[in-house]
């Protein structure tokens, strides 16, 4: 699977009638922001992705100051110093020592939905170097804004000199049989030119903003052996990994709201809930799915260990969690639901300002489907 993400900025080979700017147009602002924070909000939704390195060939200083050695959600980020004329097949020899055997490539100035888990997963199963996930509409030839899951033989095609992906390297992927393509879907935006970058200011954030399914997870997403923690113990109930994958087709955040008060009794520690979430995210990524956040609470009233012994207001039926989720992400209140096995989690969910919806038995996805089909 792959962990790693490559971001291309001021490397991108021109584009006719591309914009001329003061500063790399990744970094151009987009309602308050730059346009490069959207795109790594969108890969760190990711929990596989763990590193995401960015490929400048300009402003180095500018971009270093604002991203080097910054954590964006569970990534590192990491600038890499690339010559100004490399052309985007180029940049990635001045990374050659920190690419991974797999990894995603992407241009820092266009956005698309795409699933990189099911791009990762089909790479993974191939013997091609490359699969390239094509933006809306397009076909091959790949063009600048495509997204790609390259294996790191891909350096065997580029050379040493000066080289452009889409003119000098993916022509010679075709003619080998070393390529593949998706076609991408939903919305698409470039800000490589004027007429793009006023398109992102007006419609990129709220683009963005998508409705949330919050799960519990005990007795929803897995059987209920009370106080789990060991990986060994876990067992996904009926549909609910597809359930997830549901959330992630149908452009919804997908999170979990979770209370753990065993840490509180003295059963086990932070560390096992990190372990079994990490174990999760990683058996979800197997089938392209993946949750976006993992929400938990530690506390109870009654614990044994002086640390975790208190009233929390994220601890259900508070809405504390819930609440911290919406702070964090960009959540659209309208549309978004609440699924759990009990009343605590219905009355955090009503404490919230959404439904709540219970569910006791049978296949997660064949429960869920139909409620998201209501709300879209």
């Amino acid at each position: 699977m792959a962990k790693q993400a490559v971001v291309l900025i001021g490397n991108a080979d021109a584009r006719p009638g591309a914009l001329v700017q003061p500063i790399p147009a990744p970094l151009q602002d987009v309602a308050g922001r730059p346009f490069l924070d959207y795109l790594l909000d969108e890969l760190s939704r990711y929990p596989t992705i763990e590193e995401i390195l960015l490929l400048t060939g300009r402003d180095v200083e500018d971009v270093a100051e604002r991203y080097h050695g910054r954590r964006w959600r569970g990534a590192s980020l990491s600038v890499v110093a690339a010559s100004s004329d490399c052309g985007s097949a180029g940049a990635l020899t001045y990374a050659a020592e920190r690419l991974q055997a797999r990894f995603y490539l992407l241009n820092g100035c266009s956005l698309f939905p795409v699933n990189l888990l099911d791009l990762a997963s089909h790479a993974h199963a191939s013997a091609a170097i490359a699969r390239v996930a094509l933006k809306p509409g397009a076909s091959l030839p790949p063009d600048e804004s495509s997204i790609y899951c390259l294996d790191r033989r891909i350096l065997d095609y580029v050379g040493e000199s000066s080289s452009s992906l889409e003119s000098h390297v993916v022509p010679r992927l075709i003619a080998d049989g070393q390529l593949e393509a998706i076609s991408g879907g939903g919305f698409f935006v470039d800000v490589s030119d004027p007429t793009g970058l006023t398109h992102a200011r007006i419609e990129l954030p709220d683009r963005l903003r998508r409705p949330a399914v919050f799960f519990d997870r005990d007795g929803v997403l897995n059987v209920d052996k009370d106080y789990l923690y060991k990986i060994e113990d876990f067992e996904w109930m009926p549909g609910a990994r597809e359930a997830i994958r549901l959330c992630n087709d149908f452009g919804y955040y997908a999170f979990v709201v979770t209370n753990q008060s065993g840490v509180a009794r003295g059963y086990y520690g932070i560390e096992d809930i990190h372990r079994l979430h990490d174990w999760m995210s990683s058996d979800l990524a197997a089938i392209g799915a993946h949750v976006d956040d993992f929400q938990y609470c530690p506390y109870h009233e009654e614990g044994t260990v002086e640390a975790y012994r208190r009233v929390s207001d994220r601890r259900k039926p508070a809405p504390g969690m819930i609440l911290d989720c919406i702070k964090s992400w960009p959540v659209r209140i309208e549309g978004s639901l609440l699924v759990g096995d009990n009343m605590r989690d219905i009355e955090a969910a009503a404490a919230a300002g959404i439904p709540g919806h219970l569910f006791r038995e049978g296949d997660l996805a064949a429960f869920l489907r139909p409620l998201l089909a209501a709300e879209s």
